[in-house]
């Protein structure tokens, strides 16, 4: 068991779990939230560094047999924490990078994310697996690269002019595709709570 804890995708998962305050301290480098250009090009860095853990410690686990119950339960936790605290931190750093009715789109992220999260828990108890499906994976990366851009923010549009904007509208798409993936996940996790509830 011990072993299986620490095996390689599992320590990238640990990784992706530590990256979370290490991108919130780079925000807070000058005592108090700040958004300077390192600021953000560091936490970039290291959000860059931590999604593509996402992608390698399921390809590896499943690659090299290394599948572990403790993987299963943190590698979505980990995936939750990131992008949470992202998304607060862009909608409350002082350059208000997601702000006015970008905001419903962070919030519609967050709420999907909570509520398939309880209803993984609830039918886990039921011994139901949900399947990730393809557009949830493509809702993944889309949500992943918007973040990416935002967090770049004012930064990164000295290098390439529209860099929020861009990052603003993936995070649409990205909002879009959860509501209907939520949709899917709700639409087959309901059949089997009511007919538990039989």
């Amino acid at each position: 068991m011990a072993s299986k804890a620490y095996n390689l995708p599992n320590l990238l998962t640990y990784g992706r779990i530590l990256a979370v305050p290490l991108i919130v301290l780079c925000f807070f480098l000058e005592g108090k939230l700040s958004s300077s250009d390192f600021a953000r090009w560091a936490a970039l860095s290291i959000f860059t560094l931590a999604s593509l853990t996402d992608f390698l410690d399921g390809y590896l686990a499943r690659a090299w047999n290394q599948t572990s119950n403790i993987g299963r339960m943190l590698d979505p936790i980990a995936d939750k924490l990131l992008v949470s605290t992202c998304l607060l931190l862009l909608a409350a750093d002082v350059e208000r990078t997601i702000a006015g009715w970008s905001l419903w789109a962070a919030i519609i992220i967050l709420c999907r994310e909570v509520l398939v999260s309880g209803l993984r828990e609830y039918l886990a108890g039921l011994k139901v697996s949900v399947p990730v499906t393809r557009i949830a994976k493509w809702k993944t990366t889309f949500q992943m690269v918007a973040i990416g851009l935002l967090l770049a923010g004012p930064a990164g549009d000295k290098v390439i002019p529209y860099t929020t904007n861009l990052g603003i509208v993936l995070l649409w798409v990205a909002a879009a595709l959860t509501m209907y993936t939520g949709y899917d996940y709700f639409r087959a996790g309901l059949k089997h709570v009511v007919e538990a509830e039989r």
